[in-house]
């Protein structure tokens, strides 16, 4: 029997799309899992679907919250309950290629590795691709905090060796927050598995995608989280700031920022 992953999922009005992201954990071919879910006080039938599924697959289990408390209080309800070696996340509006945990677990374990993310691919809300995101071979604490390209629905971490470790209950970037603080505090760096191994879905809706909003929560997150101070704040966030304005209007050389390559050993 191999290793438990434990799948944390947190719900909030997720019915358009719980429903593709429950059965892309079912589809998995790494068969030792458990999907917590846990519901924020949801107001459409994302319920409904969730018990409908969750009548089919065992391996299912639903919490369901008396009030809306926020995606990081929802995963850390799950974590709390995760009984698996393994914790892996995956928001109810994303998916995982069939291979994923498959694929990811045997990255970890070959090379022993405590902290590990992937590459993945966007979609819009019509489910239109957008393009992939690639990773770097490895990240640390300081280059974290100048970008995050740990993609949420990617991350595994190993409580084997780190323990169970908890998002900071922020509103927003409360992942970001779970990265740092692991790289941070329990382990010293992440390693990057450069395939497409999961499919996020971008919305026009979302709290990330107010730009000016995401800018003052990550600064936030420097100096009232991290604790940073004022001027390693300011110096984090003007990283994050560029890498954030190469991305949009130089797309090639953000590319390799994050991939840690140079012009001549770049590949599309």
């Amino acid at each position: 029997m191999k290793p438990l992953v434990s799948i944390i999922t947190p719900t909030y009005n997720s019915a358009a799309t719980i429903a593709n992201t429950i059965q892309s954990a079912i589809a998995q071919s790494y068969l030792d899992w458990e999907m917590i879910i846990v519901d924020d006080a949801s107001a459409d039938n994302t319920i409904d679907i969730v018990k409908q599924l969750q009548h089919k697959e065992s391996r299912i289990s639903l919490v369901q919250l008396d009030s809306n408390a926020g995606a990081a209080f929802a995963r850390n309800t799950a974590i709390k309950l995760a009984k698996g070696r393994y914790i892996a996340f995956l928001d109810s509006d994303d998916c995982w290629k069939v291979s994923k945990l498959s694929k990811q677990i045997h990255f970890m374990q070959s090379n022993g590795l405590s902290f590990s993310f992937t590459a993945y691919e966007k979609v819009n809300e019509y489910n239109e691709y957008i393009g992939d995101v690639g990773v770097p071979e490895t990240v640390d604490y300081p280059a974290l905090l100048k970008s995050n390209i740990i993609g949420c629905l990617t991350a595994i971490y190993d409580t084997k060796y780190i323990g169970k470790v908890y998002m900071p209950e922020i509103r927003t970037r409360q992942d970001y927050g779970l990265w740092l603080d692991i790289l941070k505090n329990h382990t010293v760096v992440a390693y990057g598995l450069n395939e497409v191994l999961a499919t996020y879905s971008v919305r026009s809706d979302s709290i990330s995608s107010n730009k000016k909003k995401a800018a003052f929560n990550t600064f936030k997150l420097y100096k009232d989280v991290e604790e940073l101070g004022s001027m390693k704040s300011v110096y984090y966030f003007c990283h994050y700031s560029l890498r954030g304005l190469i991305k949009s209007r130089f797309p090639k050389l953000a590319l390799m920022l994050r991939l840690n390559k140079t012009p001549n050993n770049i590949h599309q």
